[in-house]
């Protein structure tokens, strides 16, 4: 049986997304594998930002082997988390996957930009000069460099079935600059270089570059071009088709039959990336009206080489280096033209017919189709409100006293897993008690263990969705899906921006969660409160913000007296329903103690009876003793300002209490955080030195040297942070990717 390729699953692993360890782990599966310390090598290069000359061998070095290896499945397991599926299966695993199908997993756009109905041709000349020799240079120079194989083919059979003539093997280890070096020395006999193909079938050649070991798709050692054909169109119309299309042409040749061939650039890294540009490629095409002959997709698949008669006509070169300079100039390029921005609008009739504003999905807080955010610091129970607010839009209840209009809800799960995360739908259900009558309009994808960047996550949670009529997509927590820098003004104006996708293809709100910033935030308006860049504060329609009120002891023990009491009044119509308690004395616990010693007397078991009470109590206390007031305020775009709501959090629920109100926060808090940020400021870059040093110890052996990445990894910071601070610390030097302590020598 053929070994699998690890290096398949491999190319479906991006480097910059993995921890350092995660990076280690990989060589430890390819070095137990029988792989090379260049297949790790050449897979680590693609990490720009971290990858260092020699470092991939410096540590394989280091990977001697364990009782309980790393192996390949590691690696597949990476793979399969980042969508790749093994060659030769479907995700159901029993299907293979030929050249024909499907790997795009974007947006399936328009990308309708030309109308082939208005297409009237570009005529095309043949070469006045007949020189055939020169043909075939020009081509393999366009396409090749000199030291690399190429195969070509001019032994043909016919296929009488098929009435045509086909290509048989050719030949395939020679390099282009070895026939061109013939050619320019034949004085024309291109026969006597490359041998006199059969007249009426002309000449073929393969649109990649090979290994000289065979002709197959394994063959291909760069993943450079596509060839694109079809012979439904005229001509002259192709010509004009594939101009205009700006395609990132490097050749372009007539067949000698009835299709143009373009040897278009695609530029993969892999086989994986291939195929998927290839299939986008084509779908562009087809949608501007060139129905293409997908059997091309083949990375190995032969093209008509220019220099050759294919009956009574030639095979010749049109032209070179066509439309955009690369593959990513042409796909920039064509999101331009098809950029799905609307048309400007004139207002001129503005007052002619009433304006009909998105309905409201939480009255007087956010429509449907906006964007929400809601900020607070840890233990707010963000997670639970997210939860009661999902509830609360699939029954059409109120949320924070905020009426939701009801609708299908997908709650997207980063952090819990799918168990937990039904055990709290039910918690916050039973503790509500209005029961689960539309249940069934909360949908929940559970992806812990199998998030993906926000830019990989998105395309795929709207692919899903996009037949549910979802009215919301709540998001918990957006931590796990975070891309950039979180303090990055353009990094998390890309990273909003797929919420914005979402809220457009999937036309509901986006709800998600995000936490405060460190430090006191009495004094800061609720907007300027969450952690980050300010896109945090500007980007959503509507931002709600949750901050902990200080709640003194007689208030605590006022709401256990009411607990207690409320405890014991349950308890007497339980057990004694004819007993009578005047209405003041339900608010008295010394009364409330006598009335239940009295309805209990007399009745069978009271003891244990008062030991079951005592244990309600106890608990109820304890509720009590562990609940948290919050305070909630908005700022909102659609609607006015909305008086503040106040809350206990008793676990799982936020509970309104309007007592609250009366709290207020310190207006000293304002000045303790601008002292606290000065101080924080002036200690920062004394706190970075100790990190780095505390870092050093705990990671080197004997005080010997450590690599950059670790450091990083540890400090969970960027690479080049650390150079930074190793050049503020004179204790420690880098050389090589590797911080050593500085010694007498080093000055």
């Amino acid at each position: 049986m053929e070994k699998f390729n690890l290096l398949d699953p491999l190319a479906a692993i991006d480097p910059t997304m993995l921890s350092y360890q995660e990076w280690c782990d990989v060589g430890m599966a390819l070095k137990h594998e029988g792989y090379s310390v260049n297949d790790w090598d050449s897979w680590s290069r693609s990490d720009a930002g971290r990858y260092h000359e020699g470092e991939c061998e410096r540590k394989w070095n280091t990977f001697k082997g364990t009782n309980t290896p790393v192996t390949g499945a590691t690696i597949t397991q990476m793979a399969k988390n980042n969508g790749w599926q093994p060659h030769g299966s479907n995700p159901d695993g029993n299907e293979f996957i030929g050249w024909n199908d499907s790997f795009v997993t974007s947006i399936d756009k328009d990308y309708k930009i030309i109308n082939p109905d208005y297409i009237g041709g570009q005529a095309i000349k043949e070469p006045t000069a007949w020189n055939p020799a020169q043909q075939i240079i020009d081509y393999l120079k366009s396409l090749f460099d000199m030291g690399e194989v190429i195969r070509f083919v001019n032994d043909a059979w016919y296929d009488d079935n098929n009435d045509k003539w086909k290509p048989g093997n050719g030949v395939y280890t020679q390099t282009a600059g070895t026939i061109i070096e013939k050619l320019q020395k034949s004085n024309g006999d291109i026969g006597a270089v490359m041998g006199d193909p059969e007249p009426n079938a002309g000449a073929w050649i393969c649109v990649n570059p090979l290994d000289g070991k065979g002709t197959k798709n394994n063959n291909v050692t760069d993943y450079r071009y596509v060839l694109v054909e079809s012979d439904t169109m005229e001509l002259e119309k192709q010509n004009e088709l594939l101009r205009k299309l700006e395609l990132p042409i490097a050749t372009l040749s007539y067949s000698g039959s009835r299709s143009l061939h373009a040897v278009v650039k695609v530029d993969a890294a892999n086989l994986p990336q291939y195929q998927e540009r290839v299939d986008h490629l084509y779908k562009i095409l087809e949608k501007n009206g060139l129905r293409v002959d997908k059997q091309n997709k083949n990375p190995a698949r032969l093209t008509r080489l220019p220099g050759f008669q294919r009956g009574e006509k030639k095979q010749f070169l049109i032209a070179t280096n066509l439309g955009q300079d690369s593959w990513d100039d042409w796909k920039d390029y064509i999101e331009d033209m098809n950029d799905n921005l609307p048309e400007m609008e004139n207002m001129s009739d503005l007052f002619d017919k009433p304006i009909i504003l998105a309905p409201e999905l939480i009255s007087g807080v956010l429509r449907q189709g906006h964007k929400m955010l809601i900020a607070g610091p840890s233990k707010a129970g963000k997670s639970f409100a997210l939860i009661q607010l999902a509830i609360a839009i699939a029954e059409g209840w109120k949320w924070f006293n905020f009426q939701c209009q009801r609708g299908r809800v997908l709650y997207v799960n980063l952090e819990l897993d799918e168990r937990s995360a039904k055990k709290r739908f039910v918690e916050i259900y039973n503790t509500l008690g209005r029961g689960h009558e539309h249940v069934s309009n909360i949908d929940v994808w559970n992806l812990r263990g199998k998030t993906s960047p926000m830019d990989k996550l998105a395309p795929k949670l709207i692919r899903r969705a996009e037949k549910a009529e979802y009215k919301a997509v709540i998001i918990d927590p957006i931590y796990k899906v975070l891309t950039g820098d979180e303090n990055n003004a353009h990094d998390m104006s890309l990273f909003v921006n797929q919420f914005d996708l979402i809220a457009t293809e999937l036309k509901c709100s986006v709800i998600y969660a995000h936490h405060h910033s460190k430090g006191a935030q009495g004094g800061k308006a609720s907007m300027d409160r969450s952690s980050g860049s300010g896109v945090f504060a500007r980007d959503p329609d509507a931002i709600l913000d949750l901050i902990e009120l200080p709640v003194e002891e007689p208030r605590y023990d006022q709401r256990e007296n009411e607990a207690i009491c409320s405890v014991y009044q349950s308890a007497i119509k339980h057990f004694n329903s004819t007993y009578e308690i005047p209405l003041d004395d339900t608010f008295s616990l010394k009364q409330m103690s006598h009335h239940l010693l009295a309805a209990l007397s007399g009745l069978p078991n009271s003891k244990q009876i008062l030991k079951q009470i005592n244990e309600r109590k106890n608990a109820a206390v304890t509720a009590i003793r562990q609940a948290t007031a919050w305070r909630l305020s908005g700022t909102l775009r659609e609607f006015p300002k909305f008086a503040p709501v106040n809350a206990w959090f008793q676990y799982p629920i936020h509970v309104l209490d309007d007592s609250l109100q009366d709290i207020k926060i310190d207006d000293d808090q304002k000045t303790k955080w601008k002292k606290g940020t000065q101080k924080a400021n002036q200690s920062k870059s004394e706190k970075a030195q100790q990190e780095l040093e505390e870092a050093f110890n705990v990671l080197s052996v004997d005080g010997g040297p450590i690599e950059v990445n670790q450091i990083a990894d540890y400090l969970e910071v960027k690479r080049n942070t650390v150079y930074t601070r190793v050049k503020k610390n004179k204790k420690f030097i880098i050389e090589d990717g590797m911080i050593r302590k500085t010694n007498s020598n080093d000055n």
